[in-house]
Formats: structure tokens, C-alpha cells, sequence
């Protein structure tokens, strides 16, 4: 049975990536931040673990979870969009906080405690990324401090793959296309179980090949 961790895991993307890990028979960890979202995880299948990625104690305590044991798979998920801005607007600096802790700080401070049950298993890494975060396809200004902190989010990953990567350890960022969940609202392209089939497709086929790519669902590629 493989050990599959969603960090942000009670909506959404998260919550499709827990429910289909753990039908298929993971034993799957999955995170929440508000106690009465536990139980339906737990309906589920799944371990709930309390966590707020934006609590640098709970997060530095997170490790114990996984002391000695083998992590095959670890996603990262927890995210928020912050101000949806039509153009080079200015940014306030609870907005700026809120967005970077969440999208970035987090990850950061998460990863090393990870790494060792990571490495154990020789697992992979999957962060929940955007292709707004790709300085090279940008087209629009809009929403300018998500694109900056999933743009450094993409460089987390990146810096993890170079690290990881020699340990074993297949790092990898996603574009989960343009999904139909509270963030990206109703007019989006893709239901949320489309995009996590897909994104587990090419989770699962990944290999050594992969490591420290920025993919789409679909396993097309992206340039960062």
C-alpha cells in the first residue's frame, strides 16, 4: 500500500485527489485547517491531519507524522488567488502576506520536513502550480501577485528537483488546467475530476525524466 500525503485537501482539487488516492486503495494523509471538515475526509477513507499551512509551528511539528516512515507521494495543494486585478494595481501588503505564506512560505517550510520520508521512498513530489506562473507564456497582467508567488513557487520546486532529485526523489510543478472549483469558478474549462485524472496519470507514469519539470494535466510540458 503507498503513503500519498494532499496538503490542502478539504476542496476542490485536493479533495478529488484524496477521494480518488484512496478509492484506488492509498492509504492516503490528508490535510484540513477547520475540524469540522475532517469527518467527511475520513468518509473518505482517508487519515485526516490538522494543518494550517500558514502556521510555522504547526508545520515545523508536521514531520512527526512521518518519522521512520515511507512517503511515496507528496502533493501540495493549499493555495489561494488573493486580488483579482485587471492590470499593474496596487497590492496591498496583508494581500501580498496572505498570498505569499500561503503559495510560497508554506512550501518552503514544508519541504524539508518532508524530504526524509521523501527520500526514503524514493517518492515524488507533486506542487500545484499554474501556468500563470510561467514567465515565458505570460500574455496578461491580470492577477499579478498570484502569477509572482506561483512564479516563485515554480523556482521552490525547481531549487527541490536539484536537491531531491540525485537523493532519488522526482520533483514536479502543475498546471491543473483552468478548473471548475471556488477558485476557478463556474466559467472554467474543466471539471475537478477531469483535471485530477489527469494530473494523476502523469503523476503516476512519472519517472526520473521528470524531475524538475513544470507539466500540464495532460503531460504536455511547460516552459517555466
Amino acid at each position: 500500500m503507498s503513503n500519498v500525503l494532499i496538503v490542502g485537501a478539504t476542496r476542490g482539487i485536493g479533495l478529488e485527489l484524496s477521494r480518488q488516492y484512496a478509492a484506488d486503495g492509498a492509504r492516503v494523509y490528508a490535510t484540513y485547517r477547520n475540524a469540522q471538515d475532517a469527518p467527511r475526509l475520513r468518509e473518505l477513507g482517508c487519515r485526516p491531519l490538522a494543518l494550517d499551512v500558514r502556521d510555522a509551528t504547526a508545520i515545523a511539528g508536521f514531520g512527526r507524522h512521518f518519522d521512520g516512515e515511507r512517503l511515496d507521494l507528496a502533493i501540495i495543494n493549499a493555495g489561494v488567488a488573493g486580488p483579482r486585478t485587471s492590470g499593474i494595481a496596487s497590492i496591498t501588503q496583508a494581500d501580498f502576506d496572505t498570498v505569499m505564506h500561503t503559495n510560497v512560505l508554506a512550501a518552503m517550510q514544508l519541504l524539508p520536513v518532508l524530504a526524509p520520508a521523501l527520500v526514503k521512498a524514493q517518492g515524488k513530489l507533486a506542487v500545484i502550480s499554474s501556468r500563470m506562473g510561467s514567465s515565458t507564456l505570460m500574455m496578461s497582467p491580470s492577477s499579478w501577485l498570484y502569477r509572482a508567488s506561483k512564479a516563485a513557487l515554480n523556482s521552490v520546486v525547481k531549487a527541490a528537483s536539484l536537491d531531491l532529485g540525485p537523493k532519488g526523489v522526482v520533483c514536479m510543478a502543475f498546471h491543473p488546467g483552468w478548473v471548475k472549483t471556488d477558485m476557478g469558478g463556474m466559467n472554467a474549462d474543466l471539471d475537478v475530476v477531469t483535471s485530477v485524472t489527469g494530473l494523476r496519470r502523469v503523476i503516476d507514469s512519472a519517472n526520473a525524466s521528470h524531475n524538475g519539470k513544470f507539466l500540464n494535466y495532460t503531460g504536455e510540458q511547460f516552459e517555466w
